[in-house]
């Protein structure tokens, strides 16, 4: 014998038990949906997970079996993180924006048993209950004295948070099992066809949560204070309620309060210094902040400001360094990905750039971290230089990618390399930094001539008047495509074509100006916030240029 490392399992269970040991009285504060504050301790909440994997047990929930929540970020939806996984049956955290009958389609393909819900969602479970095959337990997230009247669910299968664990015991063995074993399950939001579902490991989710904890990636550590915006139903939050509970960090969790004044309280309240979301969040915020003009909001100690799920447009880079103090950083990844690839570190030879220069870099989604390969493709498989010029598709590679989806929806992904397709396209830097241009159903073809949708898009979000912007491709009898601009304005802002297209002018390539604009009060989303371009495309495909 040689005498080698111990051989133990990556297990989700090591992480709770961890924080619980030395971290214990750790806050964790919540605000529930019915409006009040909670705050407990990563020693409770591992309680908790002990109590959910004993009353599981009692339910007869096997190793491998689904359990399904429909919840805001919350400390019971942590337990539920910890205790459905590390008893060994799988987290399957549900998108509740979703339509409904994406829902049901959802829980009955991945077969949930228990199905876990806020009282916000109690009126829809109510109605999706007759349809849910697979369902035989519904669990309120909540007290006794908050259960609602949920008349679609039958007698005796429906129970309380305190019914449910109340009576269980806090101890509970967590057992060993192998570490690539399912842990948990999300489901794509696509805009066409069934969404479909990314199984992960607990090898997977172990290694994703060492690596995002590191100083170059997200620096998420024992001082932190986060508040916790992207939703749990979001690529498991982008893993951070794991790796705040291998460092012990403080979580701050919103729930479903996630207007501008209510983000601004929780964070003044709360001293949270980190922050993680999509910028559809940090819009609201900043639009509270514009009503309210004696806030200084340097107040608060926001010291990084997280972004993922869309391009991260300069003007918030700017406004986050000017009027927080706060570094903005973004990333990219996706569902298949666990979800993080890259993430927007500025390197030490950039210390002595100007601001401007520095914003430029960080309007890239950023560097490769350790274990995800990278590669980017032509039409016809080549991969292409990393030079920032060449664009192709993004081929991801690594021990967190999907090799493909649950069940075997939509057939064999990966080349014989090994690399999975993103559907993104992007450039790669010499010092390998990915910006994104589109995804490649998105890509504008003008002329021969590339346009990207997403920098034009967050060119036009730097016009004071302009609060979001989506870029679509309109058919052209001459050259193919020309991009059209739509635009929803700022509140009580006010502002003609012309004077957008004259701003853009000294922003972009003349070519790629904009053959008009077109002013909507609101652009159509997915589930988890983007655009949907396809529904634009369709609406617009008719539009008559100027």
């Amino acid at each position: 014998m040689l005498g080698l490392m111990q051989d133990r399992p990556l297990l989700i269970s090591s992480l709770i038990d961890h924080a619980a040991t030395f971290h214990a009285d750790t806050e964790i504060v919540s605000r529930l949906p019915e409006g009040h504050v909670r705050r407990t301790t990563w020693s409770l909440v591992r309680d908790q997970s002990k109590q959910v994997a004993n009353a599981l047990a009692e339910l007869g929930i096997e190793p491998g079996d689904r359990i399904a929540t429909l919840a805001w970020n919350s400390d019971r939806h942590l337990a539920l993180y910890f205790g459905v996984s590390g008893a060994g049956a799988v987290m399957h955290t549900v998108n509740p924006r979703l339509f409904a009958e994406q829902i049901v389609y959802i829980i009955n393909h991945a077969e949930d048993r228990v199905l876990f819900f806020d009282t916000t969602f109690a009126q829809l479970v109510g109605q999706l209950a007759p349809e849910l095959s697979s369902v035989e337990t519904y669990v309120v997230m909540a007290d006794r004295e908050h259960m609602p009247d949920i008349p679609g669910i039958p007698e005796g299968r429906l129970r309380s948070w305190e019914e449910f664990i109340g009576g269980q015991s806090t101890h509970f063995e967590w057992p060993e099992f192998d570490e690539r074993s399912a842990s948990s399950l999300c489901y794509t939001s696509g805009t066409t066809g069934n969404p479909k579902g990314v199984l992960y490991s607990h090898r997977s989710t172990m290694l994703h949560t060492l690596m995002i904890a590191a100083r170059d990636a997200i620096d998420i550590h024992s001082g932190s204070r986060i508040l916790l915006v992207v939703p749990m139903f979001h690529a498991n939050a982008w893993g951070t309620p794991y790796t705040a509970a291998m460092v012990g960090a403080t979580l701050v969790m919103p729930g479903p309060h996630l207007d501008g004044e209510s983000v601004y309280n929780l964070m003044k309240s709360e001293g949270v210094n980190q922050s993680q979301g999509v910028p559809t969040v940090w819009m609201m915020l900043f639009s509270y902040l514009d009503e309210h003009p004696e806030i200084d909001p340097h107040e608060l100690g926001l010291c990084v400001a997280g972004t993922g799920g869309a391009a991260l447009p300069q003007s918030m880079i700017e406004r986050f360094a000017r009027d927080f103090g706060a570094e903005s950083m973004q990333g990219w990844g996706m569902t298949e990905t666990s979800p993080l690839c890259v993430i927007g570190r500025l390197l030490p030879k950039h210390e002595g750039l100007s601001d401007e220069e520095r914003t430029q870099i960080r309007l890239k989604q950023g560097r490769g971290i350790w274990g995800v390969d990278l590669k980017i493709v032509d039409d016809d498989g080549n991969r292409l230089p990393w030079d920032g010029k060449a664009f192709g598709e993004v081929w991801v590679r690594g021990p967190w990618i999907a090799s493909g989806y649950f069940k075997g929806e939509g057939g064999e992904k990966l080349d014989a390399e090994g690399f999975f397709p993103t559907g993104d396209v992007a450039t790669i830097d010499p010092d390998g930094y990915l910006q994104l241009v589109d995804r490649a159903k998105d890509v504008i073809k003008s002329g021969g001539e590339w346009v990207s949708s997403i920098d034009l898009e967050n060119a036009a979000m730097g016009h004071p008047a302009v609060a979001e912007a989506a870029v679509i491709g309109v058919p052209h009898p001459k050259w193919q495509e020309r991009p059209v601009l739509i635009a929803v304005l700022r509140k009580g802002c006010s502002a003609t074509r012309e004077e957008v297209l004259e701003y853009l002018s000294g922003h972009v390539a003349k070519w790629w100006l904009p053959d008009d604009v077109v002013f909507v009060d609101e652009l159509p989303h997915t589930a988890t916030g983007k655009v949907v371009k396809l529904k634009l495309r369709e609406q617009y495909r008719d539009h008559r240029l100027p």
